[in-house]
């Protein structure tokens, strides 16, 4: 058998632009695509944002989008090589992490292992994610292509490697077998106390959007930080998608934060499949 050199196994792929969106942490993302129509942006990095590679892409409704887990540290020590090379400028450390071959998935509850090539897990060899989302608008502000997505479950600052359109007829088949998913989870019931209905209305200081402006994507772009009104209703979609860790899902009073833009919101579970906003905090 002809040995393989190591070096032909790897391959180093530009990052072609930058997710923007309103979730900073992984916790509060989405587990899966298209699970909340959250709007966000993709900002191409020079040279792959010449208008000219896009022609013809906004006759597609949805595009794949190849991505990187860039908030991954397998091990202590590859975080620790990250930050020494962020701050010294070098080249990356060569140290790889360890493989992970089975995953707890949180469908299963989290205790459950099953071959990490068997689920989704963003524990993968690559560190790259897959993602169908809807193309809303594809627009040029300044020089810079930017274009407006929904449903991604990626969060902000998360390096874009590849884009293509979905292309229905080899893309989707109806009677594929989802394995241990065969459906979108249950959504939990959401409330929201009148302390954080209070903080949310006080920390609005800005008019909503005009969704019927040709510059949405700008405006989305520029407002990462600025709560309006509508995020109301997103907010209590992610925390909908129940984003707590599997084994804790049957605590009661226990709290949890996701930072969503520049404000920490605070949940608990009040009785099982029911979650309280106990509060709206700005962080910064």
């Amino acid at each position: 058998m002809k040995c393989i050199d190591e070096e032909q196994l790897t391959h180093v792929a530009p990052i072609i632009g930058y997710h923007r969106a309103p979730l900073s942490q992984k916790f509060g993302a989405p587990r899966q695509p298209n699970l909340v129509a959250l709007l966000s942006v993709i900002e191409m990095l020079t040279p792959y944002d010449n208008p000219a590679a896009f022609a013809g892409l906004e006759a597609f409704s949805h595009i794949w989008l190849s991505w990187q887990f860039h908030h991954n540290y397998i091990n202590k020590k590859s975080a620790h090589n990250s930050e020494q090379d962020q701050q010294t400028k070098a080249a990356p450390a060569a140290d790889k992490p360890a493989f992970r071959p089975q995953v707890r998935p949180p469908r299963l509850g989290g205790n459950k292992k099953l071959g990490v090539f068997a689920s989704r897990s963003m524990y993968r060899p690559s560190g790259l994610g897959l993602s169908v989302v809807k193309l809303e608008a594809i627009e040029v502000l300044e020089g810079r292509v930017l274009l407006l997505i929904s449903g991604a479950d990626m969060i902000d600052g998360t390096p874009i490697i590849d884009i293509k359109p979905y292309v229905s007829y080899s893309d989707a088949y109806s009677e594929a077998a989802s394995g241990f998913a065969p459906s979108a989870p249950e959504s939990l019931i959401v409330t929201m106390s009148e302390l954080a209905e209070q903080q949310f209305e006080a920390l609005i200081d800005i008019e909503p959007i005009d969704w019927e402006d040709e510059t949405v994507a700008a405006k989305v772009y520029s407002l990462q930080q600025q709560l309006i009104a509508a995020d109301k209703v997103l907010i209590t979609a992610l925390i909908a998608q129940d984003p707590r860790p599997a084994y804790r899902r049957e605590e009661l009073n226990s709290s949890f934060v996701m930072r969503y833009k520049a404000v920490d919101i605070s949940f608990t579970q009040i009785e099982l499949g029911t979650l309280l906003i106990n509060s709206v905090i700005k962080v910064y």
